[in-house]
């Protein structure tokens, strides 16, 4: 077994650790979400937050970790009898991204159950997880029915697996823990909701403290044993501190006053639901017994905020996660002198110092990257500043070039989809053959059996019952007999834009809209758990402004700082995407492309521009590309041209107005392909 990086050894990451231990302190605070670039110490820390997890007690032989004092009556192991527990370490769980279903909740022996009615089970993650930790590197990642089964887990604290009515339950109360890259997209809101805390990490800029990561890594990595022991004294002395952190926190008092100032902090920031008040409260009782006291006091609630509350407050997928510390700051001591008023106490001095306020407020620098304990809540571990776009417009030319104009409001879109039945990953847009969703057939299984189709298999087994000497009551079920249920559902999809930013397009002021409405699509493809891509063309030639990816918002960026001006290459615009989609056939042939054209349809510059680009839309019709044409053309003159295109290209065509959901053009389209034209 390797050796796991010590937790007292990490570089600085002062808000990481401190999110971390506060979960070790105390579970019902819900867990946490470590978002940051990649590099940043996130699974190291989690990894050795494990060795200083205290023991826990569990039933000998029990495979789902039942607690000798309290024994779940509902174990499948069980009964449990009074008995001596046995102490070991708490587990950590890795969850794969990949994992299957099975593997997560646990399966049952289908063919045991129907022939002698016996619950064979076979525990999953979530059991072995259970009263320990469970670790999700790159969640946002995770497929979407393994997030759906996490949140019930999550909710009811038990998982359940049911199998045409066959069902098993256990208990699975985990702390929850994952890691992201916000580049590779972000978390379904109802999954981010169920992290009590968030923290941002980010490499340090300062070189002394690069060095000294590089110089333990190296160490760690040359001697793993030794260099854990140079960092064992201060593990036990963590390990402690989190045990009498523990002991002492039934003892915290959470005062009204402290409960108005978390109440007025969650109303201030509009947070949605009630979760953030609880979370929030129990993450300040269990930064005062972090301290050592017994009471919470306002320094506890403003980091509690600062953990608990920036990925709480975003609006739509492209806000980046934070929080106004001046806001935060106004509203807790507005909440105080509240409190102080009602009880008849003198209004503070609005230009003197606060009683409860955080001191200087200032970074608490622990000298680049001690391995001792992180600082007390002191106000220094706040989420860091909210991430912008990037600036750098790429293929930015000397020429008649305008300025990066603001897109319009967003609106609800219409649904777009690819025809046919794919076969691609789990999503909301396209039709396709998936583990999940409405049942439309059978078929004999290939490799394990996940979903009995139980009216197929008694058929299959139902001739051979006299052959078989069948006497009982039981059906005599053969390997054989057994059938797949095909599941008919929704995946998602590789939406490719490609945008004309020509001169055309910001002459008359129809930018600002164009924008509007790629960003409604990106939206909408953010919903559908879709990649998108984001190829541009203007000038002389066309480029990928971003290669296909999970990170709608970073495509979103990309889009707002989009400058335009020149000419219209159109062709080039469309032959550049082609170039994209056959790279991407290679490397994910099962994900089926939607490709969205947003121009007026006008080309320009060099011979036969419009023949041109008609020949480049045939050959994504030749392939069967699904596409449409959003036509930007405005006025009372309209010369048809991408109406033309969408035809070229075995598309639809739809204006910026039947782009809309309400729009009064009415039903949802689906997108047309050249077989489907023929």
């Amino acid at each position: 077994m390797s050796t796991p990086y010590p937790f007292t050894a990490i570089v600085g990451q002062d808000d990481l650790r401190l999110g971390l231990l506060l979960n070790a302190v105390s579970p019902a605070v819900g867990g946490v979400l470590v978002r940051g670039e990649k590099g940043t110490a996130k699974s190291t820390a989690v990894r050795a937050l494990a060795a200083l997890m205290p023991e826990v007690s569990v039933v000998p032989g029990c495979r789902f970790s039942c607690d000798p004092g309290a024994p779940d009556p509902a174990c499948p192991d069980g009964p449990h009898g009074d008995g001596t527990g046995v102490s070991r370490a708490a587990r950590t769980v890795e969850l794969p991204v990949g994992a299957s279903e099975d593997r997560l909740v646990g399966a049952l022996d289908i063919e045991r159950a129907l022939s002698e009615g016996v619950k064979a089970f076979e525990p999953g993650l979530l059991a072995d997880a259970h009263r320990g930790i469970l670790y999700v590197d790159e969640v946002n990642l995770l497929h979407d029915h393994l997030v759906d089964l996490l949140l019930d887990a999550a909710a009811m604290g038990a998982s359940y697996v049911e199998r045409e009515g066959v069902s098993v339950r256990h208990a699975a109360r985990f702390l929850l823990v994952g890691t992201m890259n916000p580049e590779e997209g972000e978390l379904r809101p109802q999954l981010l909701d169920r992290f009590g805390l968030t923290v941002e990490v980010a490499a340090s800029r300062d070189t002394d403290q690069r060095v000294e990561v590089v110089r333990r890594r190296l160490a760690h990595d040359d001697d793993p044993v030794a260099f854990a022991a140079r960092w064992a004294e201060e593990e036990a002395a963590l390990r402690d501190r989190i045990t009498a952190a523990r002991a002492l926190l039934p003892r915290v008092v959470l005062g009204d006053g402290v409960l108005r100032q978390i109440a007025a902090t969650c109303a201030a920031f509009e947070v949605d639901g009630m979760r953030a008040d609880i979370v929030m409260a129990r993450t300040a009782t269990a930064l005062a017994a972090w301290a050592g006291r017994e009471e919470v006091l306002a320094e506890d609630v403003r980091q509690a905020a600062l953990l608990a509350l920036p990925h709480r407050r975003r609006r739509n997928p492209f806000d980046a996660p934070g929080l106004d510390e001046d806001k935060l700051d106004d509203t807790l001591q507005e909440a105080a002198g509240d409190e102080a008023g009602g009880e008849g106490g003198n209004d503070p001095d609005p230009d003197g110092p606060h009683p409860d306020g955080p001191g200087d407020g200032g970074g608490g620098d622990d000298g680049g990257g001690g391995g001792g304990v992180p600082p007390q809540a002191d106000g220094s571990g706040t989420t860091g500043p909210a991430q912008e776009g990037s600036t750098d417009a790429p293929g930015r030319s000397a020429g008649a070039e305008q300025q990066p104009v603001a897109s319009a409001e967003p609106f609800r879109t219409r649904m777009l989809s690819v025809p046919g039945l794919g076969e691609g990953a789990a999503g909301r847009r396209s039709r396709a053959r998936t583990e999940h969703g409405r049942t439309t057939g059978s078929r004999r299984p290939q490799g394990a059996l996940t979903k009995l189709h139980l009216s197929a298999t008694v058929q299959a087994a139902a001739p051979h019952q006299h052959a078989r000497g069948r006497s009982g009551r039981g059906l005599v079920v053969r390997r054989d007999d057994l059938r797949q249920a095909t599941r008919e559902g929704r995946e998602g999809n590789l939406v490719l834009f490609v945008v004309d930013a020509s001169g055309s397009m910001a002459a008359r002021q129809r930018m600002s809209a164009v924008k509007g409405a790629v960003l409604s699509l990106l939206l909408d493809a953010y919903q559908r758990r879709d990649k998108v891509g984001l190829v541009t063309f203007r000038g002389k030639d066309a480029e990928v402004a971003l290669p296909p990816t999970s990170s709608v918002d970073a495509a979103a960026a990309r889009l707002e700082s989009l400058p335009t001006g020149g000419r219209t290459p159109l062709a080039a615009g469309l032959l550049k995407a082609h170039d994209v989609l056959r790279v991407e056939r290679l490397r994910d042939p099962s994900r089926r492309p939607l490709l969205v054209v947003v121009t007026d349809g006008r080309a320009t510059g060099g011979p036969e521009p419009v023949a041109l680009a008609g020949r480049a839309g045939r050959l994504h019709r030749s392939e069967g590309t699904a596409s449409v044409v959003v036509d930007c053309e405005s006025g009372i003159v309209r010369l048809g041209l991408a109406a033309q295109l969408a035809r070229d290209l075995g598309g639809t065509a739809v204006t910026l107005d039947e782009l809309r959901a309400d729009s009064i053009a009415g039903l949802v389209k689906d997108v047309t392909t050249a077989g489907r034209a023929a």
